[in-house]
């Protein structure tokens, strides 16, 4: 049949050639912007996995910039630093120099202290003009701050790490459950009591030797031979003993003050494990001399030369390593100092002597409430993308604390600052040891930084970087296949479109000249 008003074909031919052209506007459009998805009606499903896609990537690369830039800050701190280890080195020649009085003049050793109190002003000045882009690093803002620490019980905190969690501070519980000891040996002085003493002659004194005694005295420090005629006294013994204590690193004293027949006590200065006291009888004389030691460790308040199953006798003991709990979680101690390292916290203390030796079952707390620096290492921002690191003040009135024996037998907590002119271990009070000790540890906590730092550096910063840079190709590739053009495939529908719009066009064409035909029958 044939109509005019209504040209079925050219509806048909109308509609087809849309598709055509809206075909091939698709694939111009992909192949300009070189993306398979340009709005959500493209691909809904896909927009939404490659939008997230996206924002992970821009995570990864800003994960990596932290990284880099992180790496950038330790470097620069980790120059500052190298500059100051070679000032403390300096300053440790300075006073080995001066120590060697017998062959140095006064005024060299006053040369050398001008040269010692320049290198420590150059410490305190290099950790109050370290930075990076305005950021202090070496003058304790890094650092952490912390309130409630009783001296009495700690004398000394470095917190390297902490991990608030979103709280607001961080409480620090620390009860020693093992008392740290001196290594101690004992010797009686009741030479009278035939039946506790059976070597003793008859005529023999409490507290004086009735034989000549040779006895070679170690210690931590050295080894020192003293021999004592028949006559001398403990005192005496005591004495010549705390003469040479700084060449052997142990010390004597009465057990008791007012009872000479309690004995003399020998002990090193240090506590732990590496401290030790030997006190050993040489020659043919003086067999009557044999110390003993506490069994098990015991306190020196049980002592009882009589009672086998308290002392033993021997020449030589051992300190004992603090053992300390902190936060619940068993510390490693050494001497004095423990240290616990956790993914949540990391920080060392120097315990005091009488919190150290004491078990009381009552905790010493005290709270870290902010500081230490924050790098945000992983696309996602929680705690388990962020390492929190502490960089100490290396100012001299924070380097190298330590306790140092005195001259009056005392002891004293001491810093880099103690060895400047006037300062109580300056090389004009010529206590040499105690400024030698305090160089020491703070060469000790500057390296101890510097490797604490590179080890961030190398095994954190640097594997996350290698790790980020991988997920950067992945996630990228991932992105990729799901949004991007395939430019082959792209074509070869461009040229399918394109046939199909000429051929639409030449098809709508035809069909609207087919309705001219019915002129023909109008004659």
């Amino acid at each position: 049949m044939t109509r005019i008003n209504s040209n079925i074909a050219s509806l048909i031919a109308q509609r087809n050639l849309s598709r055509a052209n809206d075909d091939l506007s698709v694939r111009l459009e992909r192949l300009s912007t070189g993306l398979r998805i340009n709005r959500g009606a493209d691909d809904p499903a896909g927009l939404i996995t490659s939008e997230r896609l996206r924002a992970e990537l821009r995570g990864i690369e800003q994960g990596i910039n932290n990284s880099e830039r992180a790496s950038s800050v330790i470097a620069t701190t980790e120059g500052a630093l190298s500059e100051v280890s070679e000032l403390l080195n300096s300053v440790k020649a300075l006073v080995i120099e001066a120590a060697n009085s017998g062959a140095i003049s006064p005024e060299e050793i006053e040369a050398n202290q001008l040269q010692v109190d320049s290198a420590i002003e150059s410490i305190t000045r290099i950790s109050n003009t370290a930075s990076f882009a305005g950021l202090k690093l070496l003058n304790g803002e890094l650092g952490y701050t912390i309130s409630g620490v009783d001296s009495t019980e700690i004398i000394k905190t470095q917190v390297n790490a902490a991990n608030f969690l979103g709280r607001a501070s961080v409480q620090v519980d620390v009860e020693t459950i093992g008392s740290a000891q001196q290594a101690q040996l004992f010797f009686r002085g009741d030479f009278t009591n035939g039946a506790a003493f059976p070597t003793a002659p008859v005529g023999a004194v409490d507290g004086e030797l009735f034989e000549k005694v040779t006895l070679e005295v170690a210690g931590p420090e050295g080894v020192q031979v003293l021999t004592f005629n028949s006559g001398s006294t403990l005192n005496d013994v005591r004495d010549a003993i705390n003469n040479l204590g700084g060449a052997t690193g142990i010390q004597a004293q009465r057990v008791s003050a007012t009872d000479i027949t309690s004995g003399l006590r020998f002990f090193s200065l240090d506590y732990g494990s590496e401290a030790f006291v030997s006190i050993r009888r040489l020659g043919n004389t003086g067999d009557f001399f044999q110390p003993v030691a506490l069994q098990n460790d015991g306190a020196p308040s049980t002592l009882d030369y009589n009672n086998p199953a308290i002392v033993t006798p021997t020449d030589q003991d051992r300190g004992r390593d603090v053992i300390a709990i902190v936060n619940g979680a068993v510390a490693t101690g050494r001497g004095l100092d423990i240290g616990i390292r956790s993914s949540s916290l990391d920080l060392e203390l120097t315990l005091s002597s009488s919190f150290g030796q004491t078990i009381t079952g009552t905790a010493a707390t005290f709270h870290i409430t902010g500081g230490g620096s924050l790098f945000q290492l992983g696309p996602q921002v929680n705690a388990s993308q962020q390492v929190n690191i502490g960089i100490q003040s290396i100012a001299d009135s924070r380097l190298g604390g330590t306790t140092v024996a005195l001259k009056n037998g005392g002891t004293e907590f001491q810093f880099l600052n103690a060895l400047k002119s006037g300062g109580v271990s300056a090389l004009a009070s010529e206590n040499f040891a105690a400024a030698s000790d305090i160089i020491d540890t703070a060469i000790d906590e500057v390296s101890s930084l510097r490797g604490r730092l590179g080890a961030f550096e190398r095994n954190t910063l640097q594997t996350n970087i290698r790790s980020l840079s991988a997920a950067l190709e992945n996630v990228t590739a991932s992105e990729s296949k799901i949004r991007d053009s395939d430019f082959a495939v792209e074509t070869s529908r461009l040229t399918r479109s394109q046939v199909l719009t000429n051929a639409g066009t030449a098809v709508l064409a035809l069909a609207n000249t087919q309705t001219q035909t019915v002129l023909q029958l109008l004659g």
